[in-house]
């Protein structure tokens, strides 16, 4: 039985070495290691994770490499860098 998976590509997510695979995305990739939670919500505290896995609910909302970008619509690049967001404000004055 062959593999149809992609070849695997090693990146990081909060200085951890996660494999993802060629043509993942990244949320999709995290969510295979195991990785659920990608921020907080700023209302109160809950982890976030993928919703909508299409770009538009911004839940799964990460940094790669210094850009603010939903998990779900990059694809995994070799070395990227990826940081689980911070909170983000919801203009409420919390």
């Amino acid at each position: 039985m062959s593999d149809n998976r992609g070849a695997s590509i090693d990146f990081y997510f909060d200085g951890r070495v996660v494999t993802g695979r060629s043509g993942q995305s990244v949320a999709v990739a995290l969510w295979d290691a195991g990785i659920r939670a990608l921020r907080r919500s700023p209302v109160d505290g809950a982890p976030r994770a993928m919703f909508c896995a299409i770009g538009i609910c911004q839940e799964c909302v990460v940094t790669i490499d210094g850009v603010r970008r939903p998990s779900c619509t990059a694809v995994v690049q070799p070395g990227m860098r990826v940081l689980s967001a911070p909170e983000l404000s919801t203009g409420l004055g919390r």
